[in-house]
Formats: structure tokens, C-alpha cells, sequence
């Protein structure tokens, strides 16, 4: 799967090892080497994924993703040196898809990306949709709705509200979200499920739709009860 890949990176050797790596894959890959730049060339580009240095000049990576995810849902992948589960999660909250702690090997960083694309790009095969409720997600499009309202999700949000809603009423652990939406990355923390579970129900407007089952985790309900 070849795609348009903006690398926001202000180390130059770095910036260049990316680009081998993520061109033997066979992605056309744009090299910015600042916040400002990066969000230029997002806007001008349209990138399918862009990967992201929190620590730039300008304007930091925290704050481009804020204003990105504000304006699109183009994919994101973090790359920082805040190793902190504070940091990380603040990265997702402000919209992030995914994130790497440096130093990390360019081979797990282009199979993030592999996931990342392959969870976002829309699918050629016939839609799949499911419906729960007033709650519609084709899978196929990539679309959520609401009542008939779109709901504009990251990719990783769109994977976990997926997963509850191929079988309604089932109770998923964390463990279990972390190995079906995370899958090749077992260092996730179960505090990073919930983080996505409450940007979830932010932008679902409700949180009966995604209910919290105490000492053992989530489940998709109708949105008849509240949790």
C-alpha cells in the first residue's frame, strides 16, 4: 500500500533514515524540518499519514497536531523523546493516532505506519456496515454517524469503537482492545485504551453508547441506558 507520507523532523540525519526506509516501502515521502512547514505543507499537500517530531522548532509537534486534528483526520504518528506516560498521553488526547518514543528502529516505525494506513485507507471491498442503535459505522468509508450526524474519529478511536461493535454487548478488557486495535505494539498501557475511550464519548455526544463495565472493561450498548 504506497501513500503520501509528510515527515515533520528537524534532525537531518534522522529525517533521511525515515525517508530510505519509508521509500523501500514504496510511499512518496516530503521532508519539512519545522512546525510552521509542517503545517503548510498538510494543508497543501494532503498527505495520506504524517509523521510527527514533537520537539520542533516554530511550532511544536504538540501544537500541530491540536490544530491538524481540528481541520482533518489525516493519520499521525508522534515521535518523541518524552518517554513519560503523561506526555504520551496528552499526545493522544490532542488527536494523535499513535506515537514512538525515541530512540526506536526505523523497521518498527515503517510497520506502524503499514497499521496505521492500513486501518485508514478506505477499503475497496463492498461497504460493511453496523449499526447499534442510533450508531452507524461503515467500515468501509471510513464514516461514523450519530443519529444521522457524522462523527469524525481517529484512526485509532474508529478501530476500538469497531471492535465493541461486532458484538454489541460483549465486555472487552483492556488487554483484549490493546491486542485486536494495538496488535504488533504489546507495550501499550491500559491507561492508553482509556484515554481513547473518553475522546470516544466525547465526539459520540453520550457515554451510553460505550459503557464502562467496573473491574473488567468496555462494552457498546444500544444507547438506551446510561453507564
Amino acid at each position: 500500500m504506497s501513500a503520501r507520507i509528510l515527515v515533520a523532523e528537524d534532525d537531518v540525519k534522522q529525517a533521511r533514515l525515515i525517508r530510505i526506509y519509508l521509500e523501500r516501502e514504496g510511499h512518496e515521502v516530503q521532508l519539512v524540518a519545522d512546525g510552521r512547514s509542517a503545517l503548510e505543507r498538510a494543508r497543501g499537500a494532503r498527505p495520506d499519514l504524517i509523521v510527527l517530531d514533537v520537539m520542533m522548532p516554530h511550532v511544536d509537534g504538540l501544537d500541530v497536531t491540536r490544530i491538524l486534528r481540528a481541520e482533518s483526520e489525516v493519520p499521525i504518528l508522534l515521535l518523541t523523546a518524552r518517554a513519560t506516560e503523561e506526555d504520551m498521553l496528552l499526545g493522544l488526547d490532542l488527536g494523535a493516532d499513535d506515537y514512538l518514543t525515541k530512540p526506536y528502529s526505523p523497521r518498527e516505525l515503517t510497520a506502524r505506519v503499514r497499521v496505521l494506513l492500513r486501518r485508514t485507507k478506505p477499503s475497496t471491498a463492498a461497504p460493511a456496515v453496523l449499526r447499534v442503535g442510533g450508531l452507524e459505522i461503515d467500515t468501509a468509508r471510513f464514516e461514523v454517524r450519530v443519529s444521522g450526524e457524522p462523527v469524525v474519529l481517529t484512526g485509532k478511536e474508529f478501530e476500538i469503537l469497531t471492535t465493541l461493535a461486532q458484538e454489541p454487548g460483549r465486555v472487552f478488557t483492556r488487554a483484549q482492545i490493546i491486542d485486536r486495535v494495538f496488535g504488533f505494539d504489546r507495550n501499550v498501557l491500559e491507561r492508553t485504551v482509556d484515554a481513547h475511550v473518553m475522546n470516544l464519548r466525547k465526539k459520540l455526544g453520550t457515554t451510553a453508547y460505550v459503557e464502562t463495565v467496573y473491574g473488567r472493561g468496555y462494552r457498546l450498548s444500544d444507547g438506551t441506558a446510561a453507564s
